[in-house]
């Protein structure tokens, strides 16, 4: 892929001056229907556990090291790639997905949405939901990873610790330091570090192109620009038996009506929405993204049956929800999540 320099970069983000617009992106233009729409199968159901969705422990630190690398112009900061800026190594934690589907057959496919940030902070996590004793059993079947942002992929050495031969599914997207830092790496400007090569199959999914890993259960990838120099996200959708789609995000930067459109268009049974579990991209840092407001209420045309978002979404985005009458799955505010208005670290949703 032809990479931008990081003029271009910010022109095509559009980020103002203002916002946290901040920690928005465009978003990504709808791709083409399909020729025929594309049967992924049914599944009994689909559990989610989260392991982790606490990103960072503290906004105005990571704005910080974000303006720090524009030399005080928070504005140029997001246009520098994440491999080249001095983060604050005390705030990072990380989002992390544990998902165990069941086909109609009985069976269960368990993998791991993303691998955090911080290996310290997800070792402890992995060993408080025994996601560590899964990994050496070989009971977690792959990693997913939605998108190369630090707090979803540079915890990667803690996965790799427990099965370095796991397979791992990234989208093409990737920028060339992504496969140095699979291959086994220590960036020391960015405090990132994966001691562990990878020794596993390497799955790199093409932007556009519907993926059905098991029945009932496939992932699209999109690809556009996102802050820090980052391209392309890729999610998942499920199409539980007599329930619906569920939609599944890393942080949704393509954005949830985008994703949802997509299904409905492309997949057979994606005009039946029944949930959507994951970070939404609403209120990262604060308020509610400007730009991003829409989506919210754009959301209600899918009637959802649960809306279980966190990490990203921020706080004020899923009180709106509420205000709304939207039916958002709660939790207990457990291990550093701040609200039980939304499911948090070591709580569960189970769609079926």
């Amino acid at each position: 892929m032809e990479e931008m320099n990081r003029r271009d970069f910010l022109k095509t983000l559009g980020v103002g001056a203002a916002a946290l617009g901040v920690g928005s992106m465009v978003s990504s233009k709808a791709l083409g229907a399909v020729s025929k729409k594309i049967d992924i199968g049914v599944c009994k159901s689909v559990r989610i556990k989260c392991i982790s969705e606490t990103g960072w422990w503290s906004n105005p630190l990571l704005l910080s090291d974000i303006k720090q690398a524009g030399k005080g112009n928070l504005r140029k900061g997001l246009g520098v790639s994440q491999w080249e800026i001095d983060w604050n190594r005390n705030n990072c934690a990380g989002s992390c997905s544990l998902i165990d589907v069941e086909t109609l057959d009985g069976k269960h496919h368990k993998f791991l949405v993303d691998t955090g940030w911080d290996p310290k902070w997800m070792d402890k996590r992995f060993k408080e939901e025994k996601v560590d004793e899964m990994l050496m059993y070989k009971d977690i079947e792959f990693l997913y990873v939605t998108h190369e942002h630090l707090d979803h992929f540079w915890g990667l050495e803690t996965t790799l610790l427990y099965n370095p031969k796991i397979k791992i599914i990234i989208p093409t997207t990737f920028y060339p330091e992504a496969f140095h830092f699979l291959r086994g790496a220590k960036f020391l400007y960015p405090k990132a570090k994966n001691l562990i090569p990878h020794r596993g199959e390497l799955i790199r999914t093409e932007p556009g192109k519907i993926y059905k890993l098991f029945p009932g259960c496939a992932s699209i990838a999109f690809d556009f620009p996102i802050i820090v120099r980052i391209r392309g996200e890729q999610s998942l959708f499920f199409n539980v038996k007599d329930k619906g789609m569920v939609l599944v995000t890393g942080c949704g930067h393509q954005s949830l009506i985008t994703l949802a459109d997509f299904v409905q268009k492309n997949v057979v049974g994606g005009g039946s929405m029944y949930g959507v579990y994951g970070g939404l991209h609403l209120a990262p840092f604060g308020p509610i993204i400007p730009k991003r407001a829409h989506i919210i209420t754009e959301m209600g045309k899918f009637n959802f049956k649960k809306v279980a978002c966190n990490h990203c979404t921020g706080l004020p985005a899923v009180q709106k929800m509420v205000e709304l009458g939207y039916p958002v799955v709660r939790g207990t505010a457990r291990y550093g999540s701040i609200s039980d208005l939304y499911v948090g670290n070591g709580d569960e949703v189970v769609f079926g």
